[in-house]
């Protein structure tokens, strides 16, 4: 079955860092667009950043130059590094996984920037 096991959400502190993992499992993680997304309660859900099968890599305004996404395929993992995190960060972040045929999503994981 389909997998995607997300992990590194946290309360964090402005101006601190997280590392945000998502674990996939059940299809050819290398054949497939990854992003992360996140929703803020009362806001829409928004793409943040997507890394493509060759490693190229979007982001939102909001998040450039502050956030990097990143993959590793021989662990089917993708990665979201957060520096210099805003309380504006604050949302669940979702890992997602698509090609012309499918998508899948993770359960999402919150993260808290506050004092």
């Amino acid at each position: 079955q389909v997998q995607l096991v997300e992990s590194g959400g946290d309360l964090v502190q402005p101006g601190g860092s997280l590392r945000l993992s998502c674990a996939a499992s059940g299809f050819t993680f290398s054949s497939y667009v990854m992003g992360w997304y996140r929703q803020a309660p009362g806001k829409e859900r928004e793409l943040v950043a997507r890394i493509s099968t060759h490693g190229i890599t979007y982001y939102a305004d909001s998040v450039k130059g502050r956030f990097t996404i990143s993959r590793d395929n021989a662990k089917n993992t993708v990665y979201l590094q957060m520096l210099s995190l805003k309380p504006e960060d604050t949302a669940v972040y979702y890992c997602n996984a698509r090609t012309l045929q499918f998508e899948y999503w993770g359960q999402g994981t919150l993260v808290t920037v506050s004092e």
